[in-house]
């Protein structure tokens, strides 16, 4: 592994590529333009003639401009976004929670695609896909050096097609093909049990459009299997975000009524907005409360919120927010710190554009953006440490990130050296059996974060970390 080592944000086959996004949906793009630049506009169509009748071989004029587009929207930040037709249509599929592909999890490690997990019952589990095979061609075309986002588009198509993914499995030294059929995914984003009589655990993967009532329904069974909760943990590990008006409701379910949840700053005057505690702020056009039929108990039932440096933008929202009301207690790493809200609006039938238009703040004013939630206790990820946390990317080291607007950046001048210390234990890691080396199942006995929470809830002691402290923002990139 050693140098070359990348680790990047899980991604569902099909699920938003790049979700670490907090996106507000817009029906109408804006109508209204400024003067524009005339010398430099004069200029970009001088470069596109040339191009087009200069370039050694004929090129295409839409996909001349599609690139044009591409690459201004690109140049202002990591999630500034345009979507050609393809695009667009699986970035609507992902905030929905369903998409057509194989319906794996994975990362992007040494060039190659890592399986983190299959997703139960998908085509990729049914083919006997398993967590950490690393995947080295999609049909024809090596794997090698081409995107994350690129492998996601080559590994989805349309229903009952096959796709051939070849698999090295390390533990197994061999190479092999596999023939997957896509079919739709189903992505279920909220989980729950109770762990042990009078404590639940409630555990959300993603902020999408069904997120809000299939969280009422899992507190629902909760709370009928056990009324007497005495305690709830909230899991927002590895949480990439998602939409805003879901995380605006997830923290209602937990605060008093209209209080301010998170607030939006930029430069529109519609991006100047404060989202309270309240229907309207949530609740979908001609659909119900879903946070109605929530027990009343929801609101003052003892809490502890698991986060950790996967835990971005809507899972940040409402951390956030919870620990500015002190609901609860925020335990686990500190969050990935990405605090601005994407936009997205149509620029035809089957074209959009996603545009970071505002950062936002927590109710006491606070900017997330580089900086992330500090949680109130530091807790590792398993019982011999937070082994390998500093090798995951977080906002402050993505090109072009913004800064937080609250004072300069500074150089944390210890990440190197702990990344340095967490690639060699992952490599001393990856000589072990893979059932020594898998972290633990989330909600599981094992779970070491988890039954911290629960120590908490009950008023035991919390085996807090004796090596994680506030990191610092990171050197801002130009």
């Amino acid at each position: 592994m050693g140098q070359k080592l990348k680790i990047a944000g899980w991604v569902s086959i099909g699920v938003v590529a790049g979700a670490l996004t907090t996106v507000s949906l817009q029906t109408v793009a804006r109508g209204t333009f400024g003067p524009l630049p005339l010398e430099e506009m004069q200029q970009l169509a001088a470069v596109f003639n040339m191009v087009k009748s200069d370039y050694v071989e004929p090129v295409d004029e839409k996909k001349l401009i599609t690139d044009a587009i591409s690459g201004m929207v690109n140049s202002l930040d990591p999630h500034s976004q345009y979507f050609d037709k393809k695009s667009f249509k699986e970035f609507r599929e992902g905030t929905a929670g369903r998409f057509v592909g194989v319906g794996i999890e994975i990362t992007q490690e040494d060039g190659l695609i890592k399986v983190v997990s299959p997703i139960e019952g998908s085509p990729a589990f049914r083919a006997g896909l398993k967590t950490n095979d690393l995947i080295t061609r999609v049909d024809d075309t090596a794997v090698k050096g081409i995107s994350l986002n690129e492998a996601v588009k080559r590994m989805r198509g349309e229903p009952n097609t096959k796709v051939i993914l070849t698999i090295f499995r390390k533990d197994e030294n061999r190479t092999f093909p596999v023939t997957i059929t896509r079919e739709e995914i189903r992505t279920q984003s909220v989980r729950g049990k109770v762990i042990e009589p009078g404590y639940a655990w409630i555990r959300l993967s993603q902020f999408q459009e069904r997120t809000v009532d299939d969280f009422a329904r899992k507190v629902e069974e909760v709370y009928k299997q056990d009324p007497n909760l005495k305690g709830l943990v909230l899991d927002l590990r590895n949480d990439p975000g998602g939409l805003l008006d879901a995380a605006v409701a997830i923290s209602a379910a937990f605060l008093p009524d209209n209080v301010n949840v998170v607030s939006t700053n930029g430069q529109l005057a519609e991006s100047k907005f404060t989202y309270k505690a309240s229907p309207e702020f949530y609740q979908r056009r001609g659909s119900p409360d879903p946070l109605k039929r929530l027990p009343a108990a929801l609101k003052t039932v003892p809490l502890v919120v698991l986060v950790n440096e996967g835990s971005a933008s809507a899972s940040e929202i409402v951390a956030g927010a919870l620990q500015d009301y002190k609901r609860g207690t925020i335990m686990g790493n500190q969050t990935f710190g990405k605090g601005s809200v994407q936009t997205v609006r149509p620029l035809g039938p089957d074209t959009g554009l996603k545009i970071t238009t505002a950062r936002y703040y927590t109710p006491s004013g606070r900017s997330i953006q580089a900086k992330g939630i500090v949680p109130d206790v530091m807790v590792d990820e398993t019982e011999e440490g937070n082994l390998f946390s500093a090798l995951r990317t977080r906002e402050a080291d993505l090109e072009k990130h913004l800064n937080s607007g609250q004072g300069e950046e500074k150089k944390d001048v210890n990440r190197e050296k702990a990344r340095e210390e967490a690639r060699k234990r992952l490599e001393e890691e990856s000589k072990k059996p893979v059932a020594e080396r898998r972290m633990p199942e989330y909600g599981s006995e094992k779970d070491f974060p988890l039954m911290q929470a629960i120590n908490r809830l009950k008023g035991r002691p919390v085996m807090v970390s004796k090596t994680l402290t506030e990191r610092k923002d990171g050197p801002k990139e130009n």
